[in-house]
């Protein structure tokens, strides 16, 4: 289990998002919107004046956060001898393929499919083509 959960690997440290920048305030605003018990619907809402792009990167991240702090209280209960195969219930089996090491859908232990989803997830939010670290710019103006 400790090549699985390895504190440096699968367990990462939180994305932080620099103070004083548009993003830190837009996070404060999400975070203090989601801990007052208000309406989600008006939670996601775009605030008057902000860009989209920016919006959405805060609440991508911010997830990506959570899931990673919820992985991290069960993945020592899901081992893969415990977890053989990654799935949703008796129906589904999710099957691996990054065109790199797996070239076709392959069945993996649950710990190590999460790892690997894990580790995709954040090379997606570092890209800057996807998520550009400077406020305002789509990720067409990027590339």
């Amino acid at each position: 289990l400790k090549q699985v959960f390895n504190k440096d690997k699968t367990f990462r440290p939180k994305r932080k998002f620099e103070p004083g920048t548009q993003r830190f305030e837009l996070h404060k605003q999400a975070q203090a919107t989601l801990n007052s018990g208000v309406d989600l619907k008006a939670a996601v809402q775009l605030p008057s004046g902000e860009d989209q792009n920016d919006w959405v990167a805060v609440h991508v991240v911010d997830f990506f956060n959570r899931i990673n702090l919820i992985y991290g209280t069960i993945c020592e209960f899901c081992t893969e001898r415990t977890c053989p195969v990654m799935s949703g219930g008796s129906r589904y089996e999710y099957r691996w393929q990054d065109d790199m090491k797996y070239k076709k859908p392959t069945a993996l232990p649950a710990p190590q499919y999460m790892n690997l989803l894990m580790d995709w997830i954040e090379v997606q939010i570092n890209n800057e083509a996807i998520f550009p670290t400077s406020v305002g710019k789509c990720k067409e103006e990027v590339l």
